[in-house]
């Protein structure tokens, strides 16, 4: 699919995310995504650092990201699949508490990091332009199908550019 979400195909909150994005080709660009190459690389200490107190450290990160993916892309479905019920929005702080990253190593992380971004893709691959253009309604704001594929990736390099900040610099 080319082309870039409209406005008004997203709240401006979002623009956050959308700007982050380049190009018009959003399944090139979440092809070409390998942010879990920086990830690989990390050392446990690193994958265990907070750079401030009440921040989060990088497996909850990466969980933080998995997590708003899955969601943006349930989103996406329900909307392509013409779904006219209101979805809602998700409070991510509330997540953070039961991600148990004591638990969970990095090889487990990474793996999981790519099959969320396989399936994403699997799922946006065989939409329709139809699809793409659906809108329906997320956290009480219109979104349309290209939107919500343009956050996912913008979210991601979102945080990847924290990570390099604040975790990596």
């Amino acid at each position: 699919m080319k082309g870039r979400p409209a406005v008004g195909d997203y709240s401006p909150y979002f623009e956050t995310y959308v700007s982050k994005v380049e190009g018009d080709d959003i399944l090139s660009t979440l092809r070409a995504h390998h942010s879990y190459e920086q990830f690989e690389r990390l050392t446990e200490a690193q994958w265990l650092h907070s750079y401030a107190p009440g921040k989060w450290n990088l497996k909850e990160v990466l969980i933080h990201i998995m997590d708003t993916e899955r969601i943006f892309a349930y989103r996406a479905l329900r909307i392509s699949r013409n779904d006219k019920a209101p979805l809602q929005g998700f409070e991510q702080d509330d997540y953070v508490p039961y991600y148990e990253v004591a638990d969970r190593t990095a090889e487990s992380l990474l793996a999981e990091f790519r099959s969320v971004r396989t399936a994403t893709l699997a799922m946006f691959e065989n939409f329709s332009p139809e699809h793409f253009r659906r809108k329906g309604i997320a956290s009480n704001n219109e979104v349309s199908v290209l939107a919500l594929a343009f956050m996912i990736a913008g979210h991601e390099n979102h945080h990847i550019d924290i990570t390099n900040q604040n975790y990596l610099s």
